[in-house]
């Protein structure tokens, strides 16, 4: 596996570079010390994977990310001093087309670097062949159970598109939204808080064991898989997978354990993650939808559910809300 360091930091790129020596399979591509150097060295050797700063001179890594992902797209694996101080910076990023972030290592921490290691692999796995503002107060839960569901999956560059969708729905939906987002198990609570902050519905994390009530969005949990089970939603790790939540996994879930209507969306991200669990619901009767090539940070997963058959409707993102809308003011196919 060929990586790429993008940092200005000395001291960062020495410890990246002592990580990819170390570990088995793990090569150096290169080494660029802002984003605009790690645009040129990309479209002259594009490698298999970046570990992108954030916080640089030139060119910023968010904007490094967007500008790699439009040109000479591969995996981006933000390495940051501080993820949890840079949340906005990051969910910028991953809405740019990033698979994940970490924080960088320390000298000395083992534990630290297993974690940078396992990210690495992850994201390569994912990838293979194919100050957040938080509104005052808080909101009132919506009481009742919903006969439709919209289940809607991503990844790569999945946070921004959900933000555009999610901004577009009326406070009225009809319809609870249920959210899988490739995402870290640490920052699921900031992605929900940060998707609460721009829509006029509520959005927070999955509650083992809930039936989900109309008119809410719920985002899982990171690190387990969110599945239906007698059309209440449930955590686990069956199977065991390289991504954990998997789309597939809630989709197909869905079709025997979910509630009567369902649709499902498949959104920007790598890999093939929901195209199998999208051709079962829309086997199944459903209405199913994949965001388009024009629109998709990352045309991956939404090329599989398309190729596949899987996809009914294939939608530019900005008209996916109203869509959605459409659909739960009368949920059938």
């Amino acid at each position: 596996m060929r990586i790429a360091i993008v940092n200005d930091s000395l001291t960062a790129v020495a410890l990246l570079k002592e990580v990819i020596a170390a570990e088995e399979g793990f090569a150096e591509a290169w080494v660029a010390v802002d984003g605009s150097e790690a645009v040129q060295k990309c479209r002259d050797d594009v490698p298999d994977i970046i570990l992108m700063d954030l916080v640089m001179p030139v060119l910023g890594g968010v904007e490094a990310t967007r500008q790699i992902m439009r040109e000479t797209p591969c995996p981006i694996l933000v390495v940051t001093g501080s993820v949890e101080g840079n949340v906005s910076a990051v969910f910028e990023a991953m809405g740019a087309g990033a698979v994940d972030a970490v924080t960088t290592p320390a000298f000395g921490s083992s534990e630290a670097r297993r974690i940078l290691v396992d990210k690495i692999r992850s994201v390569a796995s994912i990838a293979a062949p194919s100050a957040i503002f938080r509104k005052g107060g808080s909101r009132t839960r919506k009481e009742g159970v919903a006969d439709a569901c919209v289940l809607i999956g991503s990844s790569a560059g999945g946070p921004a598109a959900l933000m555009t969708i999610l901004e577009q729905l009326p406070a009225s939906l009809r319809a609870a939204v249920i959210i899988v987002q490739h995402i870290d198990a640490r920052f699921d609570a900031e992605l929900a808080s940060w998707l609460d902050a721009k829509t006029q519905l509520p959005v927070r994390l999955a509650e083992e064991g809930e039936e989900p009530p109309p008119g809410e969005v719920v985002v899982s949990r990171g690190g387990r898989h969110l599945t239906f089970s007698h059309r209440r939603l449930r955590y686990t790790s069956v199977p065991d997978l390289s991504y954990q939540p998997s789309v597939d996994v809630l989709f197909e879930s869905a079709v025997t354990q979910g509630t009567a209507h369902l649709m499902g969306v498949v959104l920007t991200g790598m890999g093939r993650d929901g195209a199998r669990g999208l051709m079962c619901l829309r086997t199944a009767g459903h209405l199913t939808i994949a965001q388009d090539e024009a629109t998709a940070a990352i045309y991956g997963m939404p090329r599989a559910a398309t190729e596949n058959g899987a996809a009914r409707e294939v939608l530019p993102l900005d008209r996916i809300a109203s869509r959605i809308e459409a659909w739960s003011n009368s949920p059938i196919p």
